[in-house]
């Protein structure tokens, strides 16, 4: 039987609510009762979205038995809205109004190239920690920030004059997802329809990957990348696999010590060994009632870095009282009805049907960091001494003390000169000047401490803590090294009020800690330049020095291209390794340094009770701080006077070296050209596992010796107006150059070399990546890209899939993919292809010197076995089957039509041509 008209009115206190009811159609499917809470919310989107062009009534039946249905059947998704930030929204910005133009050249009316859901982009990417330590930080890193991306702020603007549905906020606003948090989301939507009220689940996708913080506050949303995002606000629906759901029941309590941040990067080390890579992840459990929407927002946060589409969390009471708290209690009644009669309301009498369930026991989270390069590898602070100590042996380069161990640090900095190097404990050691005292800088020395990222400034639990923990310090008389770069950016207003109002701003600042802005600054790798003093000794002796930052990412070159480890940690942390001066360091055991008295001061004559904040936060977070940060949140003046018309289509200047015309339409034609075999194919590139999209795509410096600093050069661009190549992703020229830059990448190809190097067999050279592959277009040689497991984790960086497309790479062969990489993949028409079981490069001898041939691109289907000849200098033949990870049939009708891009604009042309001939 199939009946799915759900339609109802559901009554609110004498108001009316058009509603699809999921508990109309439970009468006839009772397994809709027991479904997952973010499957649910899925189904309403489906039922309310039934057209019978894009969903008709077997997709709906196929969601409503999800768990039993073909892995290979996609949902079709209409997000409600959109959200960006600056990096991933200029590039998204020039591909529409690229399109504009190639549809006004082939004859269209370029307004109709618009908006179809309503789009936020908030810039938070773009500021960068300039200056630091001082109360003037913030303005100068403003001043600095519009200066260097002016250009990228008139596009900015441009579009949200001359689209509908596009609002901006101005720089310093905040960071995307704390203000996604706290002000945008609503939790169940309203809209007049035909003169009658309709309500339904709030629901977006955003172009980056920690969109899915908002589970946190029981709002269905995740990262996609760039340019499906363009297809969906250009009035395409998003298209992904049925799910598995993978449910983890939490139980227990954080004891007294541990952090939402030690819970979250615990969570995240045992998801990763879980494997939930494209499922969906949901909490519930008994624990629940212990987690606030900050501490469950920490967690979802983090959702990219263990690997799954949502980190999803049920309405309950937490989500209604931070509604109230964020002043949205009118949003209540209506969340709190609609959410109970469509069963989405948690109820711990009963658990969801999931694929699996893993149980997490909150009593088990122990104080931790992450890294030095990875988040999913946590250390449990106790052991971090010892593992830095191993990691430093790996890459010892003296192995002979050239002091006894039995010396003591104090003498060191006494006896040695200026300049002068030991070897102490298989350390090196430096002494320098630095602000007329004398240091010593060594292996394990913080360079960078950060209180960054939306993850943990959202959390007013973790930053009181970090405020009171700095008293403590001030009040014993302890500081910080003035060579280390500290900096506190908050993710919104919201966090400095709250601070100054406990009277907790000024310790942190009296530790350097001020606020430098309001963006995501070192966890995106905008921590700027270290001190020359400090850089110049860290490169000529090649120290390990390290960075640790309260942020979600601390891949290789990420934070700082001369910072070679880099550990997540709570603020509290930040704060405590920022008076040690050392990585190294047993905490529990250890004196963080002494007090005026000379007496060792240990963290926990540091560390605030769990009493203590909660006592802070109940005192001096109130709703008046989110009502009045909020009310001004698009004041500002310098914004306010950028002088931009509205147009139909964007003016291009032909001398800019940041925003570019985008390359993808030229030569187009409305036929799809057939797709052919891959033959002839040489290797880019040879890759380990886990190359991530800061790998590919990098978003820090740019080197001045490497091809896109050659091309800025060429371009009458000074080394210190570079700014980033996350700040330059609307120009293709610089970000092609600057594919696969990152300076600590490891090509196999040219092992041990790091850096953006490649062989180019045919001539025996060692030279730049995107160099190759100029001259392998110009021979007319396809390329491709082998790679091991975790291909593309991190960030939902769409030119980690442009960038390689524009270097002629037609497919990527590895062993896994990450979700939204391998999207990105195939929107811009790269056949992504993923080894057997049990196979890879290693199992089949492959070095990368061989000349491919892929076999069986015609008549595709989802999950197609391709057949692979891989021709040695030998001639001897390697041949093998390899999966195309094109998993559902619009992603191959996304790749026959080389890309979603070309997609859309054969869709409006037809349908331009339609319409003329009616």
């Amino acid at each position: 039987m199939v009946d799915l008209d759900a339609k109802t009115i559901l009554k609110i206190k004498n108001e009316n609510y058009l509603i699809h009811s999921l508990k109309v159609i439970a009468k006839t499917y009772q397994q809709i009762e027991r479904m997952p809470f973010c499957i649910k919310i899925l189904l309403e989107n489906m039922l309310r979205h039934k057209d019978d062009v894009y969903i008709n009534k077997y997709d709906i039946l196929n969601l409503i038995n999800f768990d039993k249905t073909d892995k290979s059947k996609a949902i079709t998704f209409f997000p409600e809205r959109v959200v960006m930030q600056d990096f991933t929204g200029v590039p998204a910005i020039v591909d529409i109004a690229t399109l504009k133009d190639a549809y006004a050249f082939l004859g269209g009316d370029p307004k109709k190239v618009d908006l179809s859901v309503p789009v936020d982009l908030i810039i938070d990417h773009s500021i960068q920690v300039d200056q630091y330590g001082t109360i003037k930080a913030m303005d100068y890193n403003l001043a600095k920030e519009y200066k260097r991306n002016m250009e990228r702020y008139e596009l900015i603007k441009w579009a949200s004059l001359s689209l509908k549905n596009f609002r901006a906020f101005p720089p310093n606003a905040g960071i995307v997802h704390q203000v996604n948090l706290e002000y945008l989301g609503e939790v169940v939507k309203t809209k007049k329809i035909n003169n009658e009220k309709m309500a339904f689940f709030d629901t977006l996708i955003g172009t980056d990957s920690h969109t899915t913080m908002i589970n946190g506050l029981s709002i269905f949303g995740f990262g996609v990348g760039g340019i499906e995002a363009e297809a969906v606000i250009l009035g395409e629906p998003y298209y992904m696999k049925i799910p598995n759901v993978i449910g983890v029941r939490l139980k227990g309590k954080l004891k007294e010590g541990s952090t939402p941040t030690d819970l979250a990067l615990s969570i995240t080390n045992e998801l990763r060994k879980n494997n939930v890579v494209d499922s969906f992840v949901e909490y519930f459990g008994p624990a629940l009632n212990h987690l606030s929407v900050p501490d469950r927002a920490t967690i979802s946060n983090m959702s990219p870095e263990y690997g799954s589409t949502v980190g999803f969390f049920p309405i309950d009471n937490q989500t209604l009282e931070y509604l109230e708290l964020t002043n949205r209690s009118h949003l209540i009644d209506l969340i709190e009805a609609y959410a109970k009669h469509q069963g989405v309301f948690y109820d711990s009498s009963y658990e969801p049907e999931y694929s699996k369930i893993i149980d997490f026991d909150l009593s088990s989270v122990e104080p931790s960091l992450a890294g030095p390069s990875r988040p999913q590898d946590k250390i449990i602070l106790k052991d971090l001494k010892r593992n830095f100590d191993e990691l430093l042996n790996k890459n010892m380069q003296s192995k002979e003390n050239t002091l006894k161990n039995e010396t003591s640090i104090d003498e060191l900095l006494k006896n040695m000169k200026l300049g002068e190097v030991k070897v102490y404990n298989k350390k090196k050691f430096v002494k320098i000047e630095f602000e007329n005292e004398e240091f010593l800088l060594s292996d394990g020395s913080i360079a960078i401490a950060a209180i960054t990222s939306c993850t943990n400034t959202s959390n007013p639990y973790v930053m009181i803590g970090a405020g009171l923990l700095a008293k403590k310090a001030v009040e014993l008389g302890l500081s910080v090294k003035p060579y280390i770069k500290t900096s506190l950016a908050p993710g919104s207003w919201v966090v400095d009020e709250y601070l100054k109002k406990a009277n907790l701003l000024p310790y942190l600042e009296a530790l350097r800690f001020h606020v430098v802005g309001h963006g995501c600054t070192t966890c995106i790798g905008n921590s700027g330049p270290l001190h020359p003093v400090i850089e110049e000794v860290v490169k000529k002796e090649n120290l390990i020095v390290a960075s640790v930052l309260s942020g979600n990412r601390n891949f290789e070159a990420r934070i700082n291209n001369s910072v070679k480890v880099n550990y997540l940690a709570s603020p509290m942390l930040v704060v405590a390794f920022a008076l040690s001066g050392n990585i190294d360091i047993d905490m529990t055991t250890e004196p963080l340094g002494k007090d005026v008295n000379g007496n060792n001061v240990f963290l926990k004559d540091l560390w605030p009770s769990s009493y203590e904040i909660n006592d802070y936060i109940s005192k001096y977070l109130k709703k008046d701080l989110f009502e009045d940060k909020y009310a001004t949140i698009f004041n500002d003046k310098i914004w306010d006077n950028l002088k931009v018309e509205a147009t139909d289509l964007y003016k291009w200047q032909n001398n800019s070296t940041y925003i570019k015309k985008a390359p993808y339409f030229d030569n187009f034609k409305i036929d799809i050209n057939p797709i052919s075999e891959i033959n002839n194919a040489r290797v880019l590139a040879l890759f380990g596992d886990s190359i991530t999209t800061d790998h590919i795509s990098p978003a820090g410096k740019i080197p001045k010796d490497y091809p896109a600093g050659n091309y800025l050069i060429h371009n009458g661009v000074e080394e210190k107006d570079f700014n980033t190549y996350g700040s330059r992703r609307g120009n293709h020229e610089v970000l092609t150059r600057g594919t696969f830059g990152n300076v600590r990448l490891k090509n196999l190809l040219v092992k041990p070399k790091e850096g953006a190097y490649t062989l180019k067999f045919d001539q025996k050279n060692i030279e730049f990546i995107y160099d190759a592959s100029v001259k392998y277009q110009q021979e007319g040689i396809p390329l491709i890209v082998i790679a091991g497991k975790e291909y593309g984790s991190g960030s939902s960086r769409d030119w980690a899939a442009k960038g390689p497309k524009l270097l002629g790479v037609k497919a990527i062969l590895a062993k896994s993919f990450e979700r939204i990489h391998r999207s990105n993949l195939i929107d811009m028409g790269i056949l992504p292809l993923q080894f057997n079981e049990n196979q890879d490069y290693a199992t089949l001898n492959l070095d990368g010197s061989e000349i491919f041939f892929i076999k069986g691109l015609e008549d595709l289907n989802p999950n197609k076995l391709l057949h692979i000849t891989a021709i040695k200098s030998d001639k001897q033949k390697i041949e093998f089957d390899v999966i195309a990870r094109l998993d559902t049939q619009k992603e191959i009708e996304y790749y026959k039509n080389d890309g979603i891009l070309s997609f859309v604009l054969r869709k409006l042309l037809k349908q331009t041509i339609q319409a003329r001939g009616n």
